[in-house]
């Protein structure tokens, strides 16, 4: 290329140019959008990252040149050189409809094979095929504009970070593995035969290491990985941006991450937010929304029935309540004609599908309202409950009978459903702290009190009594970020005690051996003066999701990976060659079928 470049460089992007640039002669480089032949007079769109600029050749244009532009088909990379005029005929859709460059010289710098889909804005064609020439999909402005607002995002942490006396420090990509709620990804050692690397979850052990060596304040855009099921907010591999800091508590973490959030929403979308941002407990936030990481920005909230049906008829809501569970109920305004009896049934079966068994319901459409389960109910009793929840005519009211835990969680992912059926979440932003989570959270299976966080996160001091006796009445110096129904962060102040950390471990039945094996490092450092410490990680890739409005991740990661972890572009993870798998000392055993 550095010979069809001769003579030429780029003096202008193909989108920067504007009325003021007439006269002027510039030297544009890109991809052809799109050539338009009329005969005497050729058009063609050239594009890059910036935008899109009309070249034009006419009958003054050098006949060599015209066959040249002649020749041009989409996908082209040409460098073009000429005298940008007033364009006769205009386009107020794009910024640089008002010129076009009447081009003098022109150099086909590659030739292009027919594209398998398109490279327009609005892309029907369907995922698969786009991820499978992603560098295709990539010149699509859509995907640009989201990668380029996600390195604006990146930069402004930084700016923000440097600016507070942070110091940006790597931390090691290959780690002894440690507990972290998902799985680890494996890299085998070679030169330690039958030992392993992980890949790190978060750099977690690594940063509170860094505060007790003094570096008081630690920022990394970090990559992380974690082997788990994908789904639209989730990634097998991301970006968090990473912070941790000495001599703080809860109160001087939160107002940093709030400075960060205004920062980054001036810097990208030039809006102004309000703070200090709400907060609510994790025990309120459950019963309200049935989420940790409720969608403020509506209504709908969950409300408490169970003392108005306890001796009801009506063995449902009965049962459950004698069984320890509650009766509960959200109330969708205004939206009877929408939810009809059919639509009932849909979100029926929706609720049986995330566990609960099954949905009760009032839909008030006329002067009476109709209820799934009016014979059971006294006199007065439905009156009482359409009382409690402020029912009135033209809403429907869904109710959830079981143990308290699938009540809540049914109902908060139902409340979502319906709000986004009835289109009612508003356009704006809304920030929530999560606070005061507990601290253990039980087992289903084993019966067994577990870490909710990690087991360094610091017990608030006036639980640490019921440590040993009631593990449920600990709450956690923990805190998490959400916006808009996603978490955006997660973090706590870490405990620095030796002892404390003992008893901790202990209260999760960890053995000597245990702690040695999977901690004993990070114990030991804290015999040496630890000062008091706590942070937290943002996702990245979720708050560019946020920022850019996308509806996955897949639309502002470059090179993303598909829900079975693979990525389609090349073809990843693939076999390796049995010379390498031996110098690993690695044996590959196919896995047996069911036929087997």
């Amino acid at each position: 290329m550095a010979e069809f470049m001769k003579g030429l460089k780029r003096t202008n992007y193909c989108g920067e140019l504007r009325s003021s640039d007439i006269g002027k002669v510039v030297t544009l480089c890109g991809w052809v959008q799109r050539q338009r032949d009329l005969g005497s007079l050729i058009f063609i769109d050239l594009r890059d990252r910036t935008g899109i600029s009309q070249l034009a050749f006419d009958d003054n244009t050098d006949r060599a040149v015209f066959d040249k532009a002649f020749s041009c088909r989409s996908e082209y990379v040409l460098c073009a050189v000429g005298e940008v005029r007033e364009r006769s005929s205009k386009n107020p859709d794009i910024p640089t409809g008002d010129i076009e460059v009447a081009v003098t010289d022109l150099r086909i710098l590659s030739a292009a094979h027919t594209p398998p889909f398109e490279i327009v804005d609005n892309l029907n064609t369907n995922e698969e095929l786009r991820l499978k020439y992603r560098y295709l999909d990539l010149r699509r402005k859509p995907l640009q504009d989201n990668i380029m607002m996600r390195s604006v995002l990146a930069k402004s942490a930084r700016d923000y970070f440097y600016e507070n006396g942070f110091i940006e420090i790597e931390t090691p990509m290959m780690i002894k593995s440690t507990p972290e709620g998902a799985r680890d990804y494996l890299v085998p050692s070679r030169i330690h035969q039958g030992k392993f690397y992980a890949l790190p979850q978060s750099p977690q052990i690594y940063k509170q290491l860094l505060m007790l060596s003094g570096f008081d304040r630690y920022i990394q855009l970090a990559r992380c990985f974690r082997d788990e099921d994908l789904r639209a907010d989730r990634q097998p591999e991301f970006t968090q941006i990473d912070m941790e800091l000495s001599f703080v508590d809860v109160e001087d973490i939160l107002e940093l991450n709030e400075g960060l959030m205004k920062r980054v929403f001036k810097d990208v979308l030039g809006k102004d937010l309000e703070t200090p941002f709400e907060r609510m407990t994790y025990k309120e936030a459950m019963e309200r929304f049935g989420s940790d990481k409720p969608d403020i920005r509506f209504g709908m909230e969950i409300q408490d029935v169970s003392d108005l049906v306890k001796d009801s008829e009506f063995g449902v809501f009965a049962s459950a309540i004698e069984n320890g569970g509650s009766v509960r109920a959200i109330v969708a305004k205004n939206s009877a004609a929408t939810l009809t009896r059919k639509e009932i049934d849909k979100l029926t079966e929706f609720v049986r599908g995330i566990g609960a068994k099954g949905l009760a319901f009032v839909r008030w459409l006329d002067d009476a309202p109709a209820c799934s389960f009016a014979k059971f109910m006294k006199e007065g009793e439905l009156e009482a409950i359409l009382d409690r929840v402020g029912a009135e005519k033209g809403d429907v009211v869904l109710f959830v009978a079981d143990k308290t835990s699938t009540v809540l969680s049914t109902l908060g992912a139902l409340r979502l459903t319906v709000a986004k059926k009835l289109d009612i979440i508003p356009d704006i932003f809304k920030f929530l702290w999560i606070v005061d989570f507990p601290f253990f959270e039980k087992d289903e299976e084993s019966g067994e009190w577990v870490a909710m966080h990690h087991p360094f996160t610091m017990p608030k001091e006036e639980c640490l009594e019921f440590l040993d006796t009631d593990p449920g009445k600990v709450i956690a110096k923990a805190y998490d970020l959400t916006l808009n129904g996603t978490e955006l962060s997660s973090g706590s102040i870490r405990i620095t005690d030796y002892e404390l950390q003992q008893r901790m471990f202990r209260a999760l039945k960890l053995t000597d051996e245990e702690i040695e094996a999977k901690f004993g490092f990070l114990v030991e450092a804290y015999k040496y003066g630890a000062p008091p410490h706590g942070g937290m990680g943002i996702g990245l890739d979720r708050l560019a999701m946020i920022l850019s409005g996308a509806e996955s991740l897949r639309d502002v990661t470059a090179f993303p990976k598909v829900q079975n972890a693979s990525e389609l572009m090349s073809q990843c993870p693939s076999p390796v060659d049995a010379e390498s798998l031996e110098a690993l000392g690695i044996a590959v055993v196919a896995k047996a079928t069911d036929e087997a």
